[in-house]
């Protein structure tokens, strides 16, 4: 072989190397880039899948509680109801019967599965389904931890079988006094489809567990009464919830790392985002879990990430390899210039003249674009500014909302005592500025609310009469109600109730609500609005009514939700607060629906003790 025949397969040896070296380089760089933007992207989807999966757990854990809370009332209601203490006092075939109507007319509308009556032995007497084939009357039932403990305390839960339907349900059963004792135990037992239906439909999976951590409540059937631990005390378990010997698997779920869980068999499982925490007040041995479907929304955010990272790349490189082309040009150009004469030279340093040109417009250009984009950053930090300035001209329009009338009570105060001052009647004025200080007290006390909002502060509570809260609240919008030329009609019960309360927070609930009955009425040319009390034993119930237009059905059912209003002007917070105070107080508020035109307000509350 000659020389130079050498020299080429040598040269053709180190070509092939560089070759090879720059594709491994190549793939390298591209898995490492595909790596790191699929890692970015799942991490960006994890986060907002976590959000939603949080987003929505108090929302499911609401359905459920606001469920079992108003199937509390119902056995609540009965247990001091007169036909049910007869029966139990003094059992009666007839009675049991004109009971038992009552009852299944009572579970037909309430939407329960079955309500019935026990005795204190255990025997069922009376029942909603008496007139079925496997009715409850005569059952015993004494078993029942959700009886014994009814007995015991009160009141009872228990989500459990059913003993003669072998259909899940939760039973919620209220003791029955006599004056002598105990007399049984009003039960009513609910299977909770409307609240499963509902948490299929959001297409998550939800699902409530007690404290020996078995699925109870759930979206998906086939998990209810699974295992998400090995049990401690199986006996237990299968004891609170009447399984007998029914088997107890463990539900599919396994912690995939990353924050999410993964459901099914290994070489086919599905990946959910998951979040976990207490029910509330209404269950509060149990837990809700939401599982949001995380494999498809990770899967398209990987495949965007590293969409965007290739296509960044290969511009990249397309401008690298641009400007490699753009060097060797230039090389070649100069080797051949370096061969002509002078005239070629004088056209080489004119071209050179030019490229320097290009190179100051492409200068000039990059410094324009780093502009425009410090210019977008500032607008984007400028919106994010805005946005939050928007935030708190929300909040102080709830404040405003909520301390007008304060702030009018002080004006009318402070000029009355003026113009007593000046008559020389001290002992009015005075009595006038200890008005004003109230009124800056229940200032102090409505922004204390707005902040406990938020918070859930809570504030001393005591015996308060219901006539002095209605008697501050109407002296509130005395000057209103006077310009309004609404007839104001008030029935009271003698004696007026005492209730446990803060008596400046109670007042703010009547206040709220009685300028909502206002701003009904304002159109009506004969405008009326009704303020009526009665109380029994356990509660006092104040309803506020008036002849408006009413609340339609679709706003109805969203009414105490933050920020929904029906006025134009209004921030929709009023009866938020209100109904956060009442329950504060152990009562509630809640919209009545009516048949006659207008809208009615209930506002229960504990009578003190």
């Amino acid at each position: 072989m000659t020389l130079t025949g050498a020299r080429i397969v040598a040269s053709r040896g180190s070509a092939w190397l560089w070759s090879a070296a720059g594709l491994l380089l190549a793939v390298l760089v591209i898995s490492a880039v595909v790596m790191v933007a699929d890692r970015y992207g799942r991490s960006l989807a994890t986060a907002d899948l976590d959000a939603r999966a949080a987003s929505t757990l108090p929302l499911a854990a609401a359905a459920l509680s606001g469920e079992i809370s108003k199937q509390q009332l119902l056995p609540a209601v009965l247990a001091v109801d007169s036909d049910v203490v007869a029966l139990l006092a003094a059992p009666d075939a007839e009675r049991a019967g004109r009971l038992s109507a009552k009852l299944e007319a009572l579970a037909d509308e309430a939407g329960a599965s079955v309500l019935y009556l026990i005795g204190r032995d255990g025997i069922t007497v009376a029942a909603s389904n008496f007139d079925d084939p496997d009715s409850f009357v005569g059952s015993d039932y004494g078993f029942r931890s959700y009886f014994t403990d009814a007995m015991a305390s009160g009141r009872g839960l228990q989500y459990a079988l059913g003993t003669v339907s072998r259909r899940p349900g939760l039973y919620l059963s209220h003791r029955v006094d006599g004056p002598s004792g105990a007399l049984g135990v009003v039960v009513v037992k609910v299977e909770l489809d409307r609240v499963e239906a509902n948490w299929r439909e959001s297409g998550y999976t939800v699902f409530a567990s007690d404290p020996h951590g078995i699925v109870l409540a759930t979206s998906r059937p086939d998990w209810r009464f699974g295992l998400l631990a090995p049990l401690a005390d199986e006996a237990a378990a299968r004891q609170a919830l009447q399984l007998g010997e029914a088997p107890l698997a463990s539900v599919p779920l396994a912690d995939d790392g990353g924050g999410l869980v993964g459901v099914g068999p290994r070489n086919a499982r599905a990946h959910f985002a998951v979040a976990t925490g207490p029910i509330g007040a209404a269950a509060p041995d149990w837990r809700m879990t939401v599982l949001v479907p995380a494999d498809a929304v990770i899967a398209s955010a990987s495949r965007m990430a590293i969409s965007i990272a290739l296509a960044a790349l290969l511009a990249i490189i397309a401008v690298a390899v641009a400007v490699q082309r753009r060097r060797l040009s230039i090389r070649r150009r100069q080797a051949a210039l370096s061969a002509m004469n002078a005239e070629l030279e004088r056209r080489v340093l004119e071209r050179t003249g030019e490229l320097s040109q290009a190179n100051t417009a492409l200068a000039g250009e990059i410094e324009v674009r780093a502009a425009a984009e410090q210019r977008v950053r500032r607008l984007r930090d400028e919106l994010a500014q805005a946005n939050r300035l928007s935030i708190l001209g929300q909040i102080a329009a709830g404040v405003a909302h909520e301390i007008n009338q304060p702030v009018a009570a002080i004006r009318a105060y402070a000029d009355n005592a003026g113009r007593l001052i000046e008559s020389g009647r001290t002992d009015p004025a005075r009595e006038n500025m200890g008005a004003i200080g109230r009124m800056a007290d229940r200032i102090g006390e409505i922004t204390g609310t707005l902040r406990g909002f938020a918070r859930r502060a809570t504030s001393p509570q005591g015996p308060v009469p219901l006539d002095d809260a209605i008697d501050g609240a109407l002296s509130l919008l005395a000057g209103r109600i006077r310009d309004s030329g609404v007839v104001l009609e008030r029935v009271r019960v003698t004696p007026g109730p005492i209730v446990r309360a803060s008596r400046i927070r109670l007042e703010q609930i009547l206040v709220n609500l009685l300028q909502n009955a206002l701003d009904a009425v304002k159109s009506e040319a004969q405008g009326r609005i009704v303020i009526s009390v009665e109380s029994d034993d356990l509660a006092a119930r104040l309803r506020v009514s008036d002849n408006g237009p009413g609340v339609a059905a679709d706003i109805a059912e969203t009414l105490f939700m933050p920020f929904v209003t029906t006025k134009e002007t209004g921030l929709g917070l009023g009866l938020v607060i209100s109904s956060e105070i009442a329950r504060e107080f152990g009562g509630a508020l809640r919209f009545e629906p009516t048949d006659a035109r207008g809208a009615v307000f209930l506002l229960e509350l504990r009578l003190a003790a």
